[in-house]
């Protein structure tokens, strides 16, 4: 799908500097390069969800029919700030060998990394991950394997499950939301007092980074889970194509997912279930230097496959 993520924002605003801290950094947390955002000038916004159809129905000539109308809920999408400093000391900055201004933005592109490492987090557990945050796509899926979007894939051992997640992006479904009119703001660098761990001072160079960003989860259709995927030597509840297709077939028609996240841990496990082909069309695949597994999986039934670290191996065992 063509959507406009944060780095594109960035872009679009002619932020030089955050675009190039941005980019270096994508392999941080993928989440970032595929979730598309919406920047607003605000920060906050209400969605409305409508929750039930008028009546229609069929009837006889002459016969009336009893008006009827739709049910709406009103939700808040909020931003929420996320907020870094930058600092260097002034005195190794100025022994630095390509300059004061390099190790500046070398310093300040471990910051970003490690934003987006918290954005990464942020979208799969919410609050859980930091509670001053936006709430989370984990806890927007109720754990209900008869009415919800979920997949129980069988993982019993306490503390190491993990899961799976279906996303379908939108304007009303699932978006990033960049408020205050920017994504990231990147001050300059100026001089300030700082301070040791035993409050001694020395002079030191400062940035602040900041962000205020937050997630819409439009609707109760367009995110789904596969819960309580196992390690590997659970047998049986790990990953493979048959559940993924057992959690698409929950997804009302028209609700199908634009992305698949998940670790490389169920990733591996995917790839492992899979069947490699030896012999197709004539040509043969085979030889001490050929693995004789398939390759890593990059799609599954046409939806592209993201793995990330920010969703975890350390999940509770839900029922």
């Amino acid at each position: 799908m063509a959507n406009l993520t944060l780095l594109d924002i960035a872009k679009l605003n002619g932020n030089d500097k955050i675009v190039g801290l941005i980019e270096e950094n994508l392999t941080a947390a993928p989440e970032v390069s595929v979730f598309p955002v919406r920047q607003i000038r605000g920060l906050n916004y209400y969605t409305v969800k409508r929750t039930g159809f008028p009546d229609v129905s069929f009837r006889n000539a002459n016969e009336g029919v009893t008006p009827s109308k739709s049910s709406f809920t009103k939700s808040l999408v909020e931003t929420f700030i996320l907020s870094a400093a930058v600092k260097v000391d002034k005195a190794v900055a100025a022994a630095y060998e390509d300059g004061a201004p390099a190790l500046e933005m070398l310093e300040a592109s471990g910051v970003m990394r490690q934003a987006l490492i918290e954005i990464g987090s942020q979208i799969w557990y919410g609050t859980t991950a930091d509670a001053k945050g936006f709430a989370g796509i984990k806890a927007s899926i109720t754990y209900s394997t008869s009415t919800g979007i979920v997949l129980n894939s069988g993982g019993s051992d306490a503390d190491v499950q993990t899961g799976v997640y279906f996303v379908k992006f939108g304007t009303q479904d699932v978006t990033l939301i960049a408020g205050n009119g920017t994504t990231f703001d990147l001050s300059e660098f100026r001089d300030q007092q700082l301070y040791d761990s035993n409050d001694a001072a020395y002079a030191g160079r400062v940035a602040d980074m900041t962000a205020w960003l937050g997630l819409q989860i439009g609707n109760t259709n367009c995110a789904g889970r596969i819960a309580n995927v196992g390690q590997d030597t659970e047998t049986g509840d790990t990953l493979t194509d048959s559940k993924i297709a057992q959690l698409l077939q929950k997804f009302p028609v028209g609700y199908r997912p634009d992305a698949i996240f998940m670790n490389r841990r169920s990733l591996g496990q995917l790839q492992r279930s899979r069947t490699v082909v030896i012999n197709a069309n004539g040509n043969t695949k085979g030889g001490t230097s050929v693995e004789n597994i398939p390759d890593i999986p990059e799609s599954a039934f046409g939806i592209p496959i993201y793995p990330t670290d920010s969703i975890l191996n350390t999940d509770a065992v839900e029922s």
